[in-house]
This record gives structure tokens, C-alpha cells and sequence, in this order.
């Protein structure tokens, strides 16, 4: 028996050649650099054959054109120069399909990203299918990498220098109609007729390059203005990046060593970049967690357990936490949603948020209007329980109080099925004690999102020793289902993201109350690889959830989480953060939180002072996080390193490109973290105390990973 081959060729009596890509056993078509072989025999077949006028790319996958390249092929190279060798093999084998005399269509359906978009840009033209499913963009930049088949050199000639460059730095994908209006696409089409338009595509002979249509502006930007272009790009690019992400400067030298200097240059200069950024720490790091998620996407939360099937999900709370939750779930999972709220005027809230989210992707041509609308009518709403028979889960999201909590379950449990999963969205309650009266405590779960529910993308299933396997499966499958990455965590005081974030914000209060400007921390950490700094980030949170947190991790978890009680005197000002535009920061005329609001030292009594240098304020703050986290690992509040490094970038935005936590500590070595920690216990107190866990790994010179 013959094997099975990754590309096959239909030779069609027009005189058109189909080559179907078709990866064997693969959900989703990726790149091997063994398919080069197989291509190459095709094309030498189609070369010797004076009948053929014409090829189409096509792929034989239901939801994929080709999904990227296979990464793991950078796992197996032990040199920059191994890594250039496979960009160097993919360049030479697309130069010879954009070399190829008659017609190269790509008939594009599904995702088309990273070396599937190179593929189709070496076509002369691509005719794509006007599918919610087709989406084409170069993400390498996520992976720490750029594009090393030619994307640096052909994308930004097909669709403009900026719009190149944007995709680029950004891995922001193109819909069908973005596609055909930066000229990305020669046509869109429905799905059913996308072969066939490829087909008359090829026949009519190659198709003229299109040209960006820019206004006279970014003709000149292009032009004599270039350098201004990629300056501009660059500092953009690192306002967010800061410096620490390599992939970033090399892509745009990349395409501007191309543009100015030809095609060939550039993909010399390609090739080199991408061998020296497969080999950077940072890249390693991206792509473990590139594997991490692949491979959480294939767990069920409980081992051998199949979940069921939600058909109908359940709100409790009209607020934004509630209403964030009814709209993933229609939006993401597809299911309607009751939402039951005690008065009518959170009902309106729920509803006014849910079509605010929907809005604007009908203004963007993502969605069409009669779509809004079915997604408005799968959102019903009451004051009561009715509705609610016919219920697989219901997410809980009203104010953290146990009585009302408990209250909750027993309503659920007399209002809705026997098999009704009752998902608790508490942030510090313990589930345990949630479901402490319940009838059926198996059925009880906590599903703790992060605000807001619609754009952060962790979810902590949280299971109490009662809950039943086919609960958490269920709660998994359908938190993924809304588009979260969600981890599996045992019931505790803060769980564990919030856990390891509490001592992080501690230590940055008490760097503020010893004098440290707001800014100063703010930066430090932002500079460090935090999307926003501690001081932003409790505004933005509130400080009085902070307070009200603080406590219930004393109780439960000792005076290690101690909070500096100067805050009350914030609360005591009416200050709450970002929600009450007061806070750290100022919000009123425009400021919206980017300038910090000096009365706030009057009423901690500071005197702002900068003492400590960046490095200083990042160790203060970051090492109580690391131990934290190994505490979570020892507790066996997570199950793995994994699933603590996916949670803490997930959930608070832990530097991507360290890792994680685990990865992080790694990296530094464990000994030499346990003597970091054990210098600042005696600088600064008992709260650095190492754990046990770092402490054995120290004496037994062992890693969280292998």
C-alpha cells in the first residue's frame, strides 16, 4: 500500500491542474518541510506537460486552506543555520511557483496564515471565499519570527508597505472583503462556487498585479518619505513591545532592505533574520507556549471524560461581568442564553452591552445586520425563573456574598434540571462553601473569567472535592467554546491567578507608600513585559476589590498576604479606581488614566521620591509572584508548571515572552531564585520566604521543566 501523500494532482480535460492539499490525519492543513519533495515531483510533472494551461491550489480540508507552517521543524534545528536552511527550502520551492509560465490560482477557503498565505502569494492570483472561516494574515511575529518563505518581500509589494508592515508586526489577519480591498484577493465568492472561479480564473490567463490603491499621502510615504514610514512603524511597534521582542526591528528591516534593495536581497536578508530569531530565548519561549495551548485544546479537565453537549446556558446578574458572559456565549459558542436579573434595569444593561459588542463588527462588514439581529433574539431575558427548565449551566455572576451565592444554588436547583451545572463566576469565595448546601454539590463548579469577559482569554475552572468529572469536563468544553483558554485549578483562597497577583500589588503598594512615584513602578514593570504596571492595573481592577480580596487570603493563607492599610484612606476619599474616575490616576478631560493624579500623596502622606533604580523595583514586585507561584505548585492548587505559566500570561499578562513563571524561574535557575528571595527576606521581611518546593529543587539542582 502506497503512502498516503500530503499533495496530489488532477490533471482535468480543460487543461487546468488541481493540486489538493490534504495533510494525512490532520485536522488542519501545516507545512512540513518533507511536502517540498512531493510539490517538486507535481510541478515537474506539470512542467513536462504541454496540455496544461493552468494551475489551482486547492485544499481538501473543510475549515483550512493551509493553517501555517509546522513549527516543530524549528525544534529539530540546533543552529541559526539550520533554521535559514528551511526558510532558504520554502523560499526556493514558492520562487518557482511564482516562476511557473501558466496561470497559479490559489482557491482559498479557511484559515490561510503564515506559510499558507506565502503559498498563495507566490500564486498570481487567489479567489477566496466569502466565509465567516477564511481569514489570511502572517502571525509569525506572535512566535517571535518573521515571515521566511518570502512574506516579508511579497506581501508588502501585493498589499502596500503599511498595510505590509501592519499584518506583519501586528499578526492582524484580513476577512475576506479587508482582503479584496488591499488587493490581497483578485475575487470573493461564495464557498460553493470557490473552485469553479479559480478554475475561469486560470483560464483567462495570469492575472495583472494589483496595485494598492493608496491616496497620494501614502504614495509618497512609499516613496521618497519611506524612512519616515518604517521610523513611524518602528515606534509604534515598540511602544508596546518595549524592546522586547527582536522580531519586531527585523521585520521592518527586512522589508525595507527589500524594497530598496530588490527582491533577492530581501530574501537573503529574510532567510538570515529568520535563522537568528528561531534561535533568540524569546522565540523559544513563544513557541512553548504556542505548544502549551495546542496541547490543552485536546485535554477534557478529567482524564477519559467526555463532556455533554451545552444547548442552552443561563445568566445570573444583568452587570458587565453577566453580560460579558451571556455574549461569548452566544457570540463564540453559538447557544442562546437566559439571563435573569432582579430588576429591569439591569436587564437593559445586559442587553445595551451585549449589542454594543455587536455593533461595531456590522460597522467593520464583519458582520451582517440580519446576523445582529439573530444574535440580539438569542439573548432572552426575565425577573424570574422561568425559562430556565430546559438549561444545561448556569453562569453565576451577582456580588460576592455567600449567602446570596448559596441562595443561587438552591434557586437553581429547584428551578432547573437535575442535571443543570451551577458555574459560580466568584473571584474569591471558595467553591467549597458555595456549594456547602447544595442537594448536589457534583453539579457545583466555579468558572472565574477575567474582566472584560469578551477580550481576556483565561478562564479558571475551579473544582471543590465534590465536583463530579463530567461537571468539570462540561465546564471546560464550553468555556473553550467561548473562546477562553481556560485551566483546571483546585479550590482555594484566590485560586491561583489572583493568588499570585496579590503579593505582586502588595509589594508595589508598599514601593508607592515608601516614596516610589506612581509612574516609576508603572514604567519599571510595563518596561519589564507587563502590558500595564501594578498601580494602573488596581485601578483598573478597583481598589476596593483589592481590599476586599486581602482579607479572605490573610485568613486562609497567612500574613505573608498582609496589605499595607494605608489604602483605606483612599477608599475614604471615594476612591475606587477607573469605575468612579478616581483613582491613581486622573480620568476627567481627556486624561483617561494616563496621568497620574499628584493629590493621591497628600492622602497616603508621600512625599514622591525616586530611591530605586528599574531593576530593584522589578525584583521587589516580581519575586513574590514566582514564589507565590511555586507555593500554588506546592499546594497542588495547579496541576502543572504549565497550567500555572498559561494561567499567569493569560490571566495577568505575564511577560509572553519569558514564559511564564515556571519557564521564567528556569531560565534564571532555581538556586539562584531561592538566594534572591532569601536576600530580600532579609532585607525586607518574612514574606520572601522561599517555599519548600524551590527550596528541595534548589538543593536537588532540578527544573520545573526538563
Amino acid at each position: 500500500m502506497s503512502e498516503q501523500k500530503a499533495f496530489t494532482l488532477e490533471k482535468r480535460d480543460d487543461g487546468i491542474a488541481i493540486i489538493t492539499i490534504d495533510v494525512p490525519g490532520e485536522s488542519m492543513n501545516t507545512l512540513k518541510s518533507s511536502f517540498a519533495d512531493e510539490v517538486t515531483d507535481l510541478l515537474d510533472d506539470i512542467e513536462n506537460d504541454s496540455s496544461i494551461k493552468g494551475i489551482v491550489f486547492v485544499s481538501g480540508k473543510a475549515t483550512s486552506f493551509i493553517a501555517g507552517a509546522d513549527i516543530r521543524m524549528i525544534a529539530d534545528c540546533s543552529s541559526a543555520a539550520d533554521a535559514e536552511s528551511l526558510a532558504r527550502q520554502g523560499q526556493a520551492l514558492f520562487d518557482r511557483v511564482e516562476e511557473q509560465k501558466v496561470p497559479v490560482i490559489a482557491a482559498v477557503h479557511g484559515a490561510c496564515l503564515g506559510g499558507g498565505l506565502e503559498l498563495a502569494l507566490a500564486c498570481h492570483g487567489r479567489v477566496i471565499s466569502d466565509s465567516d472561516k477564511t481569514v489570511m494574515g502572517l502571525p509569525e511575529v506572535q512566535l517571535g519570527l518573521l515571515p521566511g518563505s518570502g512574506g516579508t518581500q511579497r506581501l508588502p509589494r501585493k498589499v502596500g508597505i503599511q498595510q505590509g508592515l501592519t499584518m506583519m508586526l501586528t499578526g492582524k489577519q484580513l476577512r475576506p472583503k479587508q482582503a479584496k480591498k488591499y488587493g490581497l484577493a483578485n475575487d470573493v465568492v461564495p464557498q460553493s462556487i470557490l473552485l469553479e472561479a479559480a478554475i475561469e480564473l486560470a483560464k483567462k490567463g495570469k492575472p495583472k498585479p494589483s496595485k494598492p490603491n493608496h491616496g497620494l499621502v501614502q504614495k509618497i510615504l512609499e516613496g521618497p518619505l519611506s524612512s519616515v514610514l518604517y521610523k513611524k512603524a518602528r515606534e509604534q511597534a515598540q511602544k508596546k513591545a518595549q524592546g522586547n521582542y527582536p522580531a519586531i526591528d527585523r521585520i521592518i528591516d527586512t522589508v525595507s532592505h527589500g524594497i530598496s534593495k530588490g527582491m533577492k536581497a530581501g530574501l537573503e536578508l529574510e532567510a538570515k533574520n529568520f535563522g537568528e530569531l528561531a534561535m533568540t530565548p524569546e522565540s523559544n519561549q513563544l513557541r512553548n507556549i504556542f505548544f502549551a495551548t495546542t496541547e490543552m485544546k485536546k485535554e477534557t479537565g478529567a482524564d477519559g471524560v467526555k463532556p455533554d453537549k451545552v444547548k442552552k446556558a443561563a445568566v445570573l446578574g444583568g452587570g458587565l461581568m453577566g453580560g460579558g458572559i451571556a455574549h461569548v456565549s452566544i457570540n463564540k459558542a453559538k447557544v442562546p442564553v437566559r439571563l435573569k436579573d432582579i430588576n429591569q434595569e439591569g436587564i437593559k444593561n445586559a442587553l445595551h452591552y451585549h449589542h454594543s459588542l455587536l455593533k461595531p463588527k456590522v460597522k467593520r462588514k464583519i458582520m451582517r445586520q440580519a446576523e445582529l439581529e439573530k444574535q440580539m433574539l438569542m439573548l432572552s431575558t426575565t425577573t424570574d425563573y422561568s425559562g430556565f427548565k430546559d438549561v444545561d449551566i448556569v453562569n453565576e455572576a451577582v456580588f460576592e456574598d455567600l449567602d446570596l451565592k448559596q441562595k443561587m444554588v438552591s434557586d437553581i436547583e429547584q428551578n432547573a434540571q437535575k442535571s443543570t451545572i451551577f458555574a459560580t463566576n466568584t473571584s474569591s469565595l471558595p467553591i467549597t462553601k458555595i456549594a456547602a448546601k447544595a442537594e448536589r454539590p457534583e453539579l457545583v463548579i466555579g468558572l472565574h473569567y477575567f474582566s472584560p469577559v469578551e477580550k481576556m482569554p483565561l478562564a479558571e475552572i475551579i473544582t471543590h472535592p465534590g465536583t463530579s468529572d463530567k461537571t468539570i469536563a462540561t465546564t471546560v468544553a464550553f468555556a473553550r467554546a467561548q473562546g477562553k483558554t481556560p485551566i483546571v485549578v483546585r479550590d482555594g483562597a484566590g485560586f491561583y491567578v489572583n493568588r499570585i497577583l496579590a503579593p505582586y500589588m502588595n509589594e508595589a503598594a508598599r514601593l508607592l507608600l515608601d516614596g516610589e512615584p506612581i509612574e516609576h513602578i508603572d514604567k519599571a514593570l510595563v518596561k519589564f513585559g507587563f502590558p500595564v504596571g501594578p498601580i494602573t492595573l488596581l485601578d483598573e481592577v478597583g481598589i476596593d476589590v483589592g481590599a476586599k480580596v486581602a482579607p479572605i487570603l490573610v485568613d486562609a493563607l497567612g500574613e505573608r498576604f498582609e496589605s499595607p492599610t494605608a489604602f483605606d484612606k483612599l477608599l475614604d476619599d471615594g476612591r475606587k479606581g477607573r469605575k468612579t474616575k478616581k483613582g491613581f490616576y486622573k480620568y476627567e478631560g481627556g486624561k483617561k488614566g494616563k496621568e497620574v493624579d499628584s493629590s493621591v500623596y497628600k492622602i497616603l502622606d508621600v512625599s514622591p521620591s525616586q530611591q530605586l533604580d528599574r531593576e530593584q523595583i522589578v525584583e521587589r514586585t516580581i519575586y513574590p509572584m514566582l514564589n507565590e507561584a511555586a507555593w500554588c505548585l506546592q499546594d497542588d492548587i495547579i496541576n502543572s508548571p504549565r497550567d500555572g505559566d498559561i494561567g499567569a500570561i493569560y490571566g495577568i499578562g505575564f511577560p509572553p515572552f519569558l514564559g511564564g513563571p515556571f519557564r521564567y524561574m528556569d531560565s534564571l535557575g532555581i538556586k539562584q531564585v531561592v538566594e534572591k528571595l532569601q536576600a530580600l527576606e532579609k532585607e525586607q521581611g518574612a514574606r520572601y520566604a522561599p517555599c519548600d518546593l524551590l527550596v528541595q529543587m534548589a538543593k536537588d539542582n532540578t527544573r520545573f521543566y526538563s
